[in-house]
């Protein structure tokens, strides 16, 4: 079995499932630790290259994982390419399913005050994006995110996925991709987290990479983990070693956050 066999795994069960809005996919699965009062909350968002054909299936280990750890998870479904998604609808749901979480926060029994957004490849592109357009978000974690999209269309990954999803190319649409790219993006009131593994063969470690270094120019606080001998999906893996990894470097972020 390979760490890509996630994609095909039955998830774990979910507690609650909530509708933040009306279309078919404006939903999202709540899953609560064993004593969910007072705990952190993670408003994860999952990959798949921003289309149809991947759902927040897989990203229900992960989410189940970090329950296990104590913290309180939001997996969000969000339209994408193919059901009636792409940008800027993708944004649009997700600043809508964090706003619906935060508001009925109380009487989900969720705490707010130590959230933080994140995401793996595509999801982990639309969570930076979600940090840079809302002003509450205080940490952001990225998995092998796609942070770079002129780049990832100079790379044609997944088949020109981004094209798919933006609606163009760089030099057909530039304001897109100024909007919509978040090393284009400004996120000065927010923590960053980058996490990539170095073997990554579906998304470059570069554009990773390429981000911190833009960034920490910048000024932004960008912490940046480089994981040796990981590829893609071993860091939303539970069962892998590469996870432990990822696990430590989450946990130190809410700690750190606790403390202030």
């Amino acid at each position: 079995m390979t760490a890509r066999d996630i994609l095909s795994q039955p998830p774990p069960g979910f507690d609650l499932r909530l509708a933040y809005g009306v279309h078919p996919q404006n939903f999202c699965e709540i899953r609560l630790a064993s004593d969910p009062k007072n705990v952190p909350l993670i408003i994860f968002f999952h990959g798949g290259f921003w289309r149809a054909a991947y759902d927040l299936s897989h990203a229900g280990h992960i989410c189940e994982a970090f329950r296990r750890l104590g913290i309180n998870t939001a997996n969000v479904e969000y339209r994408r390419v193919g059901c009636g998604g792409g940008w800027p609808i993708a944004l649009d749901d997700i600043r809508t399913a964090y706003r619906y979480i935060v508001e009925h926060a109380a009487e989900l029994d969720l705490k707010v005050d130590r959230l933080l957004v994140m995401g793996h490849s595509a999801g982990a592109h639309l969570a930076a994006c979600l940090a840079a357009y809302e002003t509450g978000v205080r940490n952001c974690v990225t998995l092998a995110g796609v942070l770079d999209l002129s780049r990832a269309w100079e790379l044609h990954l997944s088949s020109d996925a981004v094209f798919e999803f933006i609606g163009g190319t760089p030099s057909e649409v530039p304001e897109r991709y100024r909007a919509a790219s978040p090393i284009q993006l400004n996120i000065p009131h927010v923590r960053q987290l980058i996490v990539h593994g170095r073997q990554d063969d579906v998304v470059p470690w570069e554009l990773s990479k390429s981000y911190c270094d833009t960034k920490r120019k910048l000024g932004e606080q960008v912490e940046c983990v480089w994981l040796e001998g990981a590829g893609h999906f071993e860091l939303v893996d539970p069962s892998t070693p590469v996870f432990q990894q990822v696990a430590k470097a989450v946990l130190k972020v809410i700690d750190t956050e606790s403390g202030r």
